[in-house]
């Protein structure tokens, strides 16, 4: 599901959209980056863009919002604060003191590995993961995975931007995960 079938949300989704830059070539050639660092530019979409979130969460009992890092720490903080939920960063790894636990995962461009403190989350406690953008999926499926390991029940994945093409609302689905995004990119995803 994504926010623009929504008509009440379409002024805001599409404040949302103008605000967003296309990079050819980073990090790698070929790659189409979909950079979000100028909707934070734009104070009347950065909030819209939280505020559509926290529309939505609200009402679902959610108690942890994990960001992923970096950019689902942009907007994950803020969406904790206002549905009255805990913050729990999902950071690359050797970024976090003391015990953490740890999921690693392929990129589209490479691999990774998400890292989380022991304890931050508690079994049965429903959790939402935040990240900027959702392109093949494997960070959310990694975020995922880590969450549940430590016994949270992830209720659904949030991002900005899905970039359709690459295909991770199919990752999710196949892990039994909804995926909500406010904007779906109109770019190809390589550059070649």
């Amino acid at each position: 599901m994504s926010a623009g079938e929504n008509d009440g949300f379409s002024d805001r989704i599409n404040g949302i959209k103008s605000t967003l830059r296309v990079v050819p070539d980073f990090p790698k050639p070929g790659i189409l980056f979909l950079d979000i660092t100028t909707l934070l530019l734009d104070p009347k979409a950065f909030r819209d863009t939280i505020d559509l979130f926290v529309e939505r969460y609200k009402q679902k009992n959610i108690s942890v919002v994990a960001g992923i890092e970096a950019r689902g720490f942009m907007f994950g903080p803020a969406i904790a604060l206002a549905i009255g939920a805990k913050f729990v960063p999902l950071r690359k790894p050797k970024k976090l003191p003391g015990e953490v636990i740890s999921e690693k995962y392929i990129l589209e461009y490479g691999t990774d590995c998400l890292e989380m403190h022991v304890g931050a989350v508690q079994p049965g406690e429903r959790a939402l993961v935040v990240d900027d953008l959702v392109a093949t999926g494997g960070t959310l499926c990694a975020a995922m995975n880590l969450l549940e390991r430590a016994g949270a029940v992830v209720v659904e994945c949030a991002c900005v931007i899905e970039v359709p093409d690459l295909k991770g609302r199919e990752r999710l689905k196949m892990h039994g995960k909804p995926l909500y995004v406010l904007v779906e990119s109109m770019f190809d995803a390589t550059t070649s």
